[in-house]
C-alpha cells in the first residue's frame, strides 16, 4: 500500500499557500468552503487574513466557521460576526457561520458518536479547503486538521456532544459530563471522520505551523509562541499531515519543543493519530515531499 503524500514549505507567505495548493493536483470544484478559526477577540496567533486571503479569493470560496459552545465573543452569531469584523476577515471573502440558521445531524456511527451535529449551512457546499493552524490545545492537547474538521464544523449543540462523548448536546452542560481523556479525542475523530464522509471525499488539507503557542486560537489569552515557525504542510491525508506536524515538532531542535511536547502530552493528545486511522480516515504513513528546493 502507497504512502500518503505530505508537502512541505518552510515558507509562510500568501503565494507559498497558493503553490502548496497547487501542488496537491486536485482542484476543489463547486462551492467552495475554506474553514478557519477566525480566533477568539484578544488573542493573536489564528491565521491573519493578509496571510490567506489571496488564496481564498483564488478559490472564489467563502470563508466558512461556527459558534462556540464556550462564553465568549464567538458563542452568539452577532458576537461571532463582530469578532470575524474586528480580525478583518470580512475585508477578504463573505463569511458563513454555518450554525447561523441552526444545526444539522448527518452519520457517525462511531463508537461514541451516533452522529455529528454540524452547521446547517455545510450542505451548501461541494467541497472544502480545511486550513488549519497547527498549535496546542488546552483539551486536545494539539490541534491541526482534525480538530478544525470536527469541533470546528461542530454547531454549538455539536461541540458539546464531542466534547462529552456523546453524553449531552447542552454547552450548558458541557463541563459537568467531560468524558475519559482518549474518549473525547476519539470523538473528535469520529466527527472528523463524519465530516469527511458526508463531503465524499472533497476535501483538502492543510496545516500551517506558525504562532506555534501551547494555546488554542479560541483561547483570549494564549501564551506567547514557545518555538519558532517551521512552515506549510499539506495533503489529501488529514491523519498524514497532523501526524507530519507531530513530527515535526518532536524532530526540532527549538528548545521550546519540551514545552509543547508536555502540553500535548499532558492531554495524550497524539492517540487521535492512531485511532483515526484505525476508523479510516487516514494513514499515519506518509512520504514528506519539500517543495523549497523546487
Amino acid at each position: 500500500m502507497s504512502k500518503s503524500v505530505v508537502y512541505f514549505t518552510r515558507e509562510i507567505t500568501p503565494d507559498s499557500l497558493i503553490k502548496i495548493y497547487k501542488k496537491l493536483g486536485r482542484e476543489l470544484k463547486g462551492r467552495i468552503g475554506v474553514k478557519i478559526s477566525t480566533g477568539e477577540p484578544g488573542g493573536h496567533n489564528y491565521l491573519k487574513p493578509e496571510l490567506i486571503g489571496k488564496l481564498v479569493k483564488e478559490l472564489n470560496a467563502k470563508i466558512i466557521e461556527c459558534n462556540t459552545a464556550y462564553a465568549g465573543r464567538r458563542n452568539t452569531t452577532a458576537a461571532h460576526l463582530g469578532a470575524i469584523e474586528e480580525h478583518g476577515f470580512n475585508k477578504i471573502a463573505e463569511v458563513d457561520l454555518m450554525d447561523s440558521e441552526g444545526d444539522m445531524e448527518i452519520p457517525a456511527g462511531g463508537k461514541h458518536l451516533d452522529v455529528d451535529i454540524v452547521g446547517r449551512h455545510l450542505q451548501n457546499y461541494d467541497s472544502i479547503l480545511n486550513l488549519a493552524h497547527f498549535k496546542g490545545h488546552a483539551m486536545g492537547g494539539f490541534g491541526g486538521v482534525l480538530k478544525n474538521q470536527s469541533i470546528g464544523v461542530a454547531s454549538s449543540a455539536g461541540k458539546a456532544y464531542i466534547h462529552t462523548a456523546g453524553a449531552t448536546r447542552k454547552p450548558e452542560e458541557l463541563w459537568d459530563k467531560l468524558p475519559a481523556q482518549d474518549d473525547f479525542l476519539e470523538s473528535m475523530a469520529e466527527a472528523a471522520k463524519a465530516v469527511a464522509d458526508y463531503m465524499k471525499g472533497n476535501i483538502l488539507y492543510i496545516d500551517v505551523m506558525n504562532n506555534l503557542s501551547v494555546d488554542c486560537d479560541c483561547d483570549s489569552h494564549p501564551e506567547a509562541p514557545c518555538m519558532a515557525d517551521i512552515g506549510i504542510l499539506a495533503s489529501i491525508d488529514p491523519v498524514a499531515v497532523d501526524q507530519a506536524c507531530i513530527d515535526k515538532i518532536w524532530s526540532s531542535a527549538d528548545p521550546g519543543r519540551d514545552h509543547f511536547i508536555a502540553r500535548v502530552e499532558r492531554q495524550n493528545g497524539r492517540h487521535i493519530l492512531p485511532y483515526a486511522e484505525s476508523i479510516g480516515l487516514g494513514s499515519r504513513d506518509y512520504e514528506l515531499v519539500e517543495l523549497d528546493n523546487e
